[in-house]
């Protein structure tokens, strides 16, 4: 049987079914390729997280990474199960307040947040902003003045940790685009800019030390340096932080070779990590954020394609393509992810043979997955493709000026579109003759 997330599973008339919604279905009613939600799926892993910091009595706050999948009704969807987000961008910001979601509960990420971004940060009085470098300082001290406002904010350091993921979503080393470095100074230096701010009201400290983990080796080490850093803080400026926020990160299951921790055994590992660290240390506990955005909705997303043409190079290769590709999900021409699928809409007896799915654009690079083994497939056939619930949607693009997919949310047997396809007039619509 093929790797089944969630709700999923088949049918009688041997159809892949998500939230009681016959996929068939879903592909006759919206088309294809189409991104299908599990929502009882999400709403199990936000769960998880919050329930666990709970069970634990440890004061926290779970806040979704936008950047790995938004729009409206995932923002109505946060809100309804009390977690914060965080965005990255004006846009993110805009779609989260336009979805429901209360600024208090809105973190501002951003290594080159504009004047523009931060002033309507300000203004919609978002609870928290994570300063990124000093020239960040500066200008939101500046817009601050101007508007005769105090703003709470966290900023963001590199402990010098390296985790077992790839260089392209390694954050927490040294080297790193992101945060203030500690071992230069820099974070130190920061902090005393910050503090001497008065209208930087200063909570805590925040760091991510990459993405896709899948042990929590690398969180206890960022969890102990970050304690000893904090610690020599308190002894040369008197500063202890109310928040410490460790990221996100968390690994999920794309095929069977993966082998994540479940989300709550990420956050009770983090905890016992603090709290051991804490008590060595004697330093105040503090609350703990975290950012969980793939380990919530990646496994939650499946992509429904329809079969095109095939190509059989005897002896070399069988290719299968499907009508979507790198522009609904880029990841496997960006950093090399693997990805499993089956079919959808019947389930085959008949002998596998390896094969190549690749999409319609014009690129060789333009793989989706690299090698699977399938069973003879027929034009308009539908291929589930699974665990694309982050970062394919959100990284989607008009290349070869191909349309972006819809996205459904299904919950209970029902069905609602969260983002409609895009048409041929939206394509142009931003064009000028």
């Amino acid at each position: 049987m093929p790797l089944l997330f969630g709700t999923a599973k088949f049918n009688e008339q041997e159809h892949l079914t998500i939230g009681g919604c016959d996929t068939v279905v879903l592909a006759e009613k919206y088309g294809t390729p189409l991104f299908v939600y599990d929502v009882a799926h999400v709403r199990e892993r936000a769960r998880g997280f919050k329930q666990t910091f709970n069970s634990l009595g440890v004061k926290n706050k779970v806040i979704y990474a936008s950047k790995a999948f938004c729009c409206l009704a995932m923002y109505k969807l946060l809100e309804e199960e009390e977690l914060g987000c965080d965005v990255v961008s004006g846009g993110e910001l805009y779609t989260a307040i336009k979805g429901g979601m209360s600024p208090e509960n809105i973190e501002f990420h951003g290594n080159n947040k504009t004047k523009e971004e931060l002033s309507y940060a300000v203004d919609q009085n978002v609870g928290m902003i994570i300063i990124d470098n000093f020239y960040e300082i500066d200008l939101l001290s500046t817009i601050l003045k101007e508007k005769g406002k105090q703003q709470k904010v966290m900023f963001r350091i590199t402990p010098g940790v390296d985790a077992e993921t790839h260089e392209y979503i390694l954050t927490g080393q040294v080297d790193s685009k992101f945060g203030f470095d500690v071992m230069s100074g820099q974070a130190t230096d920061a902090l005393e800019k910050i503090l001497a701010d008065e209208n930087l009201l200063l909570k805590g400290a925040h760091c991510h030390i990459g993405s896709q983990i899948f042990s929590a080796e690398g969180f206890l080490a960022a969890v102990e340096k970050m304690l000893l850093i904090l610690n020599d803080w308190k002894k040369t400026f008197g500063y202890t932080v109310d928040i410490l926020n460790m990221g996100g990160g968390f690994g999920v299951q794309y095929t069977e070779a993966d082998d994540p921790l479940e989300p709550e055994a990420f956050v009770k590992a983090i905890v016992n990590g603090v709290k051991d660290q804490c008590e060595l240390l004697d330093y105040a506990f503090p609350e703990i954020w975290i950012e969980p955005g793939r380990s919530i909705i990646a496994e939650a997303g499946t992509t429904i394609y329809s079969i095109g043409s095939q190509k059989v190079i005897p002896d070399v290769r069988h290719y299968v393509s499907v009508d979507g590709g790198m522009g609904d999900n880029i990841r496997p021409a960006l950093y090399d992810a693997v990805y499993d699928g089956f079919l959808a809409n019947r389930i085959s007896t008949e002998a596998t043979q390896e094969s190549r799915i690749v999409g319609k654009y014009c690129e060789s690079g333009d793989v989706l997955i690299k090698n699977i083994e399938l069973p003879p497939m027929n034009p308009e056939d539908l291929f589930a493709m699974t665990s694309t619930g982050a970062y394919g949607y959100s990284m989607a693009n008009n290349y070869n000026r191909n349309l972006k997919p819809a996205v459904v949310f299904v919950e209970n047997g029902q069905d609602k579109l969260a983002v409609r396809r895009e048409t041929f007039e939206d394509l142009i619509a931003l064009d000028c003759e």
